[in-house]
């Protein structure tokens, strides 16, 4: 576990070891089949598969770029992106949603065990299953850095987590922990999540009510609760942003009163917290629809 937090030629090293992998998702996995997920054992290995799917997209050998990529090349002729990971342009982004990835192997090895749905499955489970803070905080982790790219693999396990695991009820309970690192780790991965245009909808079904009702009233004292406001609002700003009928679903949660007062902020610094609600209130007065309904 120490090891696979020692960087990036620690990380490249364990996940070329032959057998590694796999017997960390097969010693989770009988834990959880045992009804044990609050094993420290299992702890343990997700906090290690959690460190090595850090920098996964951008760390993942020549082989499998090309192997999973390659369909990008078929989207457009007139695409001059450099590289296997290159641009982050939106208009790239949106083509890299719309490309599926090759076929899942059914019985995935080593780093391909990584960001297969069987693992998302585990994560996710553990989410639900486990009380252990630093297990649930590494499952969710783990799934933060597995959608925090911009190209078709991130895409893809955001599908799965979404629509394919039904994952969203495990991670909307996070919200609602006491735990501060839990509930930060479940909200960046949200925003993740958000981004993906064609799942707003469903998250914010889901789960929209919930964020608005972990907004603090104002902007609050630490840095860690701060840091979660802030995801929170850049969240919303994701699910409303092209959506009149999303915007409509946080006024009747009664968001805008807290995103106002978020926005207002007392200190010499302007803080990330108050930065990122300006920047949704900004949006929302976007949708013209709504104007009445927000001096009211």
């Amino acid at each position: 576990r120490n090891m696979s937090s020692a960087g990036p030629e620690g990380r490249k090293k364990m996940r070329e070891c032959d057998g590694l992998i796999d017997s960390l998702v097969y010693y989770i996995q009988g834990a959880i089949a045992d009804h044990e997920p609050n094993d420290k054992a299992t702890e343990n290995c997700v906090c290690i598969l959690h460190n090595l799917s850090y920098q996964l997209e951008t760390e993942l050998p020549e082989s499998y770029a090309q192997s999973i990529y390659m369909q990008r090349r078929n989207i457009s002729n007139n695409d001059k992106t450099p590289g296997c990971f290159g641009t982050r342009s939106r208009k790239v982004k949106e083509k890299h949603q719309d490309t599926p990835l090759p076929e899942e192997k059914s019985n995935p090895k080593g780093v391909e065990s990584l960001w297969h749905s069987t693992l998302i499955r585990i994560y996710l489970s553990l989410i639900a299953k486990s009380t252990r803070n630093y297990t649930q905080e590494a499952s969710l982790g783990a799934l933060q850095n597995l959608t925090a790219g911009t190209g078709p693999m991130p895409f893809s396990v955001a599908r799965t987590v979404v629509q394919k695991a039904n994952g969203i009820p495990s991670i909307r309970a996070m919200l609602h922990v006491s735990h501060p690192a839990v509930k930060k780790t479940a909200v960046s991965l949200l925003r993740n999540l958000s981004r993906n245009t064609s799942l707003q909808n469903d998250i914010a079904r889901e789960v929209l009510p919930d964020l608005v009702s972990v907004l603090p009233e104002s902007v609050p004292g630490s840095d860690i609760a701060c840091e979660t406001t802030a995801s929170i609002c850049y969240t919303l700003y994701n699910l409303t942003q092209s959506s009149s009928h999303n915007a409509r679903l946080l006024l009747s949660a009664d968001g805008l009163p807290k995103i106002i007062a978020i926005s207002m902020n007392d200190g010499n610094m302007f803080s990330k917290a108050s930065r990122a609600a300006s920047v949704l209130l900004y949006s929302l007065w976007s949708h013209a629809d709504l104007h009445n309904a927000y001096k009211k």
